[in-house]
């Protein structure tokens, strides 16, 4: 009894570390099997603790809170990057909105354009558009996942390969450095894998507390991606790694 109080309370230390566990890398560190951490995983998630994932888990408090209490996080930086990134943006564009506090701060940004496309499939965002008139504004469908108030499945993955973008503004949940970008969901990730397929220019948002933090569901190599939009807070040397991928990073 005391071992399996000790080995959660390590898990704990780590989850609250790096705001995330991984099930196999557990099981070497404490030398014990992958069914065991499971159960331990299974034990604290019961008691609100972590939400386990595939794979792993999370801290509750990064991936639990609504997305109204998410949009309060970082809210200014998310703010000027959402701006960065709509000065992208050229007349007659069709782009796509990926869900996430960040690109929904692209939104706000909208409003002066005559004439632009914009494919998302988070309703939050979608809501948001519609106070302009001047968009021609798209969903793809699919069944809701209600973490990210976002559209995802089978229909959205069909109606996405229909289409074909200048720009994705691309959310994500965590870098890994020289491999990529990821999320928490496996269904996102997969959703986000053809928006990158179907536009002609990727470019990633997120704020600088991205960088140390990495998703379990893997979304694309940083071959894929072309701008990442950060703040002034981002450490030198992940500029430095983006760079070397061949990636621009441009700092608000």
């Amino acid at each position: 009894m005391k071992k399996t109080v000790s080995r959660r309370s390590r898990i704990l230390e780590v989850l609250d570390q790096f705001g995330e566990v991984n099930v196999s890398q557990l099981s070497q560190e404490l030398d014990v099997s992958e069914v065991t951490i499971r159960n331990d995983l299974a034990n604290l998630e019961k008691n609100k603790l972590l939400i386990r994932a595939h794979g792993g888990a999370f801290k509750v408090s990064n991936l639990a809170l609504p997305v109204a209490e998410k949009k309060k996080i970082n809210l200014d930086i998310k703010k000027r990057i959402g701006k960065k990134a709509a000065s992208l943006i050229e007349e007659n564009d069709a782009i796509i909105l990926d869900s996430g506090t960040t690109t929904m701060e692209i939104t706000n940004n909208l409003g002066g354009f005559e004439k632009l496309t914009v494919i998302s499939n988070a309703l939050d965002i979608i809501n948001n558009l519609s106070k302009f008139n001047n968009l021609d504004v798209m969903m793809p469908g699919g069944y809701l996942k209600e973490f990210s108030m976002s559209l995802v499945g089978p229909m959205a993955e069909r109606n996405l390969r229909q289409l074909h973008c200048n720009k994705l503004f691309l959310g994500v949940d965590g870098f890994k450095a020289d491999v990529g970008v990821f999320t928490h969901h496996m269904e996102e990730a997969y959703l986000n894998q053809i928006m990158i397929d179907i536009s002609e220019e990727v470019i990633v948002v997120a704020d600088s507390s991205k960088f140390t933090k990495v998703g379990l569901a893997f979304i694309g190599s940083f071959d894929k991606i072309h701008k990442v939009i950060t703040d002034s807070n981002v450490d030198e040397k992940h500029v430095k790694m983006l760079e070397k991928n061949n990636v621009e990073v441009i700092v608000v």
